[in-house]
This record gives structure tokens, sequence and C-alpha cells, in this order.
């Protein structure tokens, strides 16, 4: 192997390495038995929720999970593999996204990934893909904040009434 082609390997394992650290979470999958026609759908939801996904060599895989102290994975990174990055502001999606993803297509495998820096396996991906995002949270949030001055406008709005129908 020429030096130019060495080096090249290693300023993509220290690429991928970079990303492995400076993403919020990821999310490593086997894609294999897609169509290209799927592939691209679920490259497009990924992209749409700033996610970006990779087919990286399980062997620059290895090496930069090395440099990045996520070793653990190495057991994951065996056959075709992709991977999808959290580069936006919404960690989950990555998760939430491939889950329902690989809910409509049974060839999609979900291998494992990183969450906050923490390696997170099949089960735990899944739990996290069942939350829901943080525009719903705050949603939520805003919902159950408005809650108690809803009903006491509502009381309010009851004794009023009620005041007008005796005055009839």
């Amino acid at each position: 192997m020429s030096k130019e082609a060495i080096a090249a390997k290693a300023e993509q394992v220290e690429s991928v390495a970079k990303h492995l650290t400076e993403a919020k979470s990821l999310v490593v999958i086997d894609y294999r038995g897609l169509t290209v026609a799927e592939v691209t759908d679920l490259r497009s939801q990924l992209r749409d929720a700033g996610v970006s996904m990779q087919v990286i060599k399980n062997k620059v895989l290895t090496r930069a999970a090395e440099k990045a102290d996520l070793s653990d994975l190495d057991d994951i990174f065996v056959g075709p593999t992709a991977v999808a990055f959290a580069d936006g502001e919404d960690a989950i999606a990555p998760a939430r996204i491939i889950a329902k993803f690989a809910d409509d297509h049974d060839v999609l495998k979900i291998k494992g990934g990183v969450m906050e820096g923490k390696i997170a396996n099949v089960d735990e991906i899944n739990t996290y893909a069942s939350l829901p995002s943080r525009e719903d949270l705050l949603s939520m949030l805003a919902s159950e904040l408005q809650a108690p001055i809803r009903n006491v406008a509502y009381a309010i709005k009851q004794v009023a009434d009620k005041g007008d129908d005796s005055a009839a």
C-alpha cells in the first residue's frame, strides 16, 4: 500500500474519530437487504432531522472507536455497517427515525450505538426512540403550565354565567 493511501486512511480514521466524539448520539445499523430507494428515503428522513448517515468500513470504525475511547463498540462492527450521527439539537432523532423505519422494513437491524457519550445496546436505543421529541415535550410542558390558569378562567366563567341566569 502506498504512503498516500496510508495517509488517506489515517485521515479518514481521524475524521471518523472526531465525528464519533462530537456527535450527541449515534446509531449503528445493518442496512443489508434495503433497496437503493429505501436507503435514499431513510437518508432523506435523517437529513431532514439534522442527522447524517455514513457507510463506513468496519476497520476504519474499529480504529476510530479506539481513538475515541469507544472500543466497546468493536463487537457491532461486523457486516455492512452504516452509522447515523446526531449533529443537530435532537440527540434522540437518529434512534427515533431508524426505529420507526425498522418497524416498516424488517431487514433493517439496529446494532447498537452511543447516547450522550455512553454505549447503548439495541434495547436502550429502542427505549430512547420511544421518547417524545424535544418539541413534543415542550408542548406538553406548556399545556401543563396553562392548565391551572385555564381551570381558573373556566371556573370564573361558570360563576359569571350562573350569576347571569339568576338575574334573569
